[in-house]
Formats: C-alpha cells, structure tokens, sequence
C-alpha cells in the first residue's frame, strides 16, 4: 500500500494492552476516560482493514488481538455487551448502549468475514451467534443498521440460514420504517437527521448485496440520494453538526461537524458504488473523503499524523484527536483505498 495512505501511528499512540482509550488532550491519550466497546469494536475493524491491505503488519495483527480479547471479554452472558470500561479493567455497566452492543455485532461479522488467523474467525463467528440473541433487544434505528453491517459481513463469510433470516428481519424494520416516515420530499427514517446518519441507507445497501434483494437496494439508493442532496453542497460535503441537528422543516445544524458523518458517507457511497457500478458514487466518496484534508466549510485540514481532530466548530476545529475521530478517518481512508487505491497514491 502507498504511503500516502495513513499508517496507525496514532492508534498505536491511544492504546495499550487492554483497548484504545477514548480520549485524548490534542494528541496525548487520556487515560482517565477509559476504554468503551464502541471504539474497540471500531480499532478492530480498521486494523483487520489495514491488515487486508498489508498483511505483514505485525503491529496491525498485535493490535487487532488485543481487540478482539476486549470485545470477548466484554460480551455478558445473554449475549449482549459491556461499553464502558474504566482505566483500571473494572466494567463500569451492567450492560452496554444498544449502539455500543450494534458495534459489536458489526466488529464480530467483520471478523468473522476478514478476520486473517482462522482461530480469530472462529471465535468472532462464535460470539457473533450468542449475539444473535440480543438483537431483539436492539430497538433503536442506527443500532440495528450496525447490526445489519455486521450480519451482512457474515452472511457474505457463512452464508447461514440463521445469519441471513436475522439479517432480513433486520433489514425490513427499516425499510418499513423508512417507507412510514417519508413525507413527500423527505425520503428519511425518522423525523430528524442526527449522527452517523450514512450508515442507515449503507446498511439497506449492504444487506441488499448479502441477500441479493432489489427492493433493499432501491430503498436504500433512495434515501441515499435523499441524504446527499442536504449534505453536499457546490462540490463540498457539510455533514449535519450535532449542535442542534436537523429536524424535518427546520434549519440544519452546521457545525460541530463530526468525522464519524465524513466517515459513514465515505463508506455508503461506496456500498452504492459497488452495488450499481455508477461512477458518481465513486466521486461522492472521494468528495466526503476530502471533508478530512481541508475540504469543508473552513477549509480547514482535519487529519494529521494518522490521527484526526475531533470535531469542526464554527470557530475551527476541536483539536483533541479522540479514538472516534482517529478511527473513522483511517476507516475512510482504507475502505476508499480498497475501492480506488490509484486516487490514494495520489498527493493527498
């Protein structure tokens, strides 16, 4: 792989033997907040992604081991998960949000799909089925897409009648749920645009190619294109900042931009991508991705040295490099290097 594509010189920074901690003060970890399984769960992922690209990275594989001996640690009994874990290995929750336990499922399919040691395969696809009984607790719409992410990673690695009947039950929660709350020219799941808002039409589009099923792909194309016409504007992605969100027939938040939403269109676009083989998926990437290198409303560079700022604030950004922003920076970069790698050879 190039080298101009990022290495994990800052996740190396945040982590330890035990996880990667949440936060940083600009680019020094801070060790008092811990480890959360939404975050390792996404370390897990982007290393056994750096790993399918430069599978001799012995730094990548020693990361990507320790991740998964956290997320098996914190599955509890019933099959869902722990989030929160303090500095000193104590769980600090009975059981995890229904986002961080989503997470999970997504990290366990991945593993089991991508995962380069057979044991790890094993263990991810072991853990994944005493996850299945979980899902059903799993109530809220971006939960359930990561589920959906994880499952369709599965289905694609397994193929089993079990995978692909929670995959669809799944997936059809969210068409439904999507076809109750369009209103005429908002083609969306719910009332209101919030945070990682690209991985609800991604899921649809994954799920779509695990389960080879058109009406997935159109609904999932539709709220797609609904999403990109308030995102991009005039060749710029202006992802909805989280200092008020976006309501429907209401003014859209526009800062406090965040990377997991530059991450998530990255990712969506290229589920679309690779499902219609339209070149203008391609290039809406590739436009989502240039949010991190300076591509935005303040013009502002928010990737550097493997790492990522927090966030972008009306004022510039938030220069803390968390393991949320570090991790969907390098998730974008890896998964458009995979789809493009002669655009990442370029200067970036």
């Amino acid at each position: 792989m190039s080298a101009q594509v990022p290495g994990l010189e800052h996740v190396v920074t945040l982590s330890d033997d035990v996880g990667i901690v949440q936060h940083a003060t600009e680019s020094v970890p801070n060790r008092s907040t811990g480890y959360c399984t939404d975050d390792v769960a996404r370390a897990f992922m982007v290393t056994l992604a750096r790993l399918r690209q430069v599978p001799q990275d012995a730094q990548a594989h020693r990361l990507a081991g320790i991740y998964l001996a956290f997320l098996h640690d914190a599955q509890i009994p019933d099959g869902r998960f722990h989030n929160f874990m303090s500095y000193d290995r104590t769980w600090l929750d009975a059981v995890g949000t229904h986002d961080s336990c989503g997470r999970a499922i997504w990290a366990l399919g991945y593993g089991a799909r991508f995962a380069p040691d057979a044991p790890w395969r094993r263990v991810c696809a072991a853990m994944l089925d005493r996850a299945l009984t979980g899902i059903p607790w799993l109530t809220y719409e971006r939960s359930e897409a990561y589920a959906m992410l994880g499952l369709a990673h599965a289905v694609a690695a397994d193929g089993g009648a079990h995978l692909r009947s929670s995959l669809r039950h799944l997936a059809d929660r969210s068409a439904a749920r999507l076809d109750e709350a369009t209103r005429e020219e908002w083609v969306w799941f719910d009332e209101c645009l919030t945070y990682d808002n690209a991985r609800l039409p991604e899921a649809l589009l994954r799920a779509a190619s695990a389960l080879d099923d058109a009406a997935y792909a159109r609904v999932g194309l539709a709220s797609l294109g609904f999403l990109e016409g308030v995102v991009f504007e005039g060749g710029c992605f202006v992802p909805i900042g989280n200092d008020g969100w976006y309501r429907r027939g209401g003014a859209r938040a526009r800062f406090a931009q965040q990377p997991l939403e530059a991450a998530a269109m990255v990712q969506a676009e290229l589920a679309a991508h690779a499902l219609t083989h339209e070149a203008r998926y391609l290039t809406a990437a590739e436009t989502a991705f240039a949010w991190f290198h300076g591509k935005n409303l303040l013009g502002v560079t928010m990737a550097q040295g493997g790492g990522c700022y927090d966030g972008l604030e009306h004022d510039g950004p938030n220069r803390n490099m968390g393991a949320e922003s570090t991790l969907a920076y390098l998730a974008a970069s890896y998964a458009l290097a995979e789809a493009r790698p002669s655009e990442l050879r370029a200067a970036r």
